[in-house]
């Protein structure tokens, strides 16, 4: 294989201090079109990213010495590269502060190596791809409201209304639909909708925003069963039909 096409691939970084996780990992990605490089703790990680350019970090969680939030918020410091956690715990609290010090995704131990791949695949996508242009730009200062159907959707007081009358939103639900109401009758697919929503809400992982979208459709939907507002586009994601204009 030419040097030039593996330096294509995209270059991933293995931290556990497992060395049986390190070796099949680095063994099962390298056959998948990765390049791998290993680090046992943090000392080699940070080595790791001064000789190579890394795409991507798989870090540990738990560790000795510098565990993964130290040195995941490390890297964060003063990088953007996309980190996946791996843990024994399954514990959401523990999610939760992984996402916040700046993980991109979180897999818990055990897990299927194909999972973790497809993991890094979803994540590198997401990070890599070019934003898109909204069609309607929502400012969340401005007095404007945006409307569609019988909706009134305020950004200023992040509140949403159906003929006068308030409906509640999580966070996550209102992020959702902001993501909607910039890009209405465009598929977006489940990597583009946690981008967008990503950094506002805290809608961790790809699958999440299927929940995400039914929650969103029971509450604006005539018929949640048979959503028109919010149409699911076999092999794509989901669009949202309505017209959009701003009062």
């Amino acid at each position: 294989m030419s040097t030039a096409t593996e330096s294509a691939k995209p270059h991933i970084l293995i931290v556990d201090d497992d060395t049986e996780i390190r070796d099949l990992l680095s063994r099962f990605l390298s056959k998948h079109d990765f390049r791998v490089t290993t680090a046992k703790d943090g000392r080699d990680m940070q080595q790791a990213l001064k000789d190579w350019k890394i795409d991507l970090i798989v870090l540990d969680l738990m560790m000795p010495g510098d565990d993964g939030l130290t040195l995941c918020r490390q890297v964060r410091a003063d990088s953007d590269i996309p980190i996946i956690m791996l843990t024994a715990m399954g514990e959401d609290v523990d999610r939760i502060i992984g996402l916040e010090v700046g993980a991109d995704d979180y897999i818990a131990k055990p897990f299927n190596p194909r999972e973790l791949s497809a993991r890094i695949k979803a994540v590198l996508r997401r990070t890599t791809a070019p934003p898109l242009t909204p069609a309607v730009e929502v400012d969340s200062e401005s007095e404007e409201k945006i409307l569609f159907e019988e909706f009134e959707l305020q950004p200023a007081t992040r509140t949403l209304k159906k003929n006068g009358e308030d409906i509640v939103l999580t966070a996550g639900e209102y992020e959702l639909l902001i993501a909607f109401v910039e890009h209405p009758r465009r598929v977006l697919n489940r990597d583009q909708l946690l981008d967008m929503a990503r950094g506002r809400a805290a809608i961790p992982f790809d699958r999440a925003i299927d929940v995400q979208v039914g929650r969103l459709r029971k509450k604006i939907e005539p018929d949640a069963k048979v959503p028109t507002l919010i149409k699911t586009v076999r092999g794509g994601g989901y669009m949202f039909t309505p017209d959009v204009r701003r009062a």
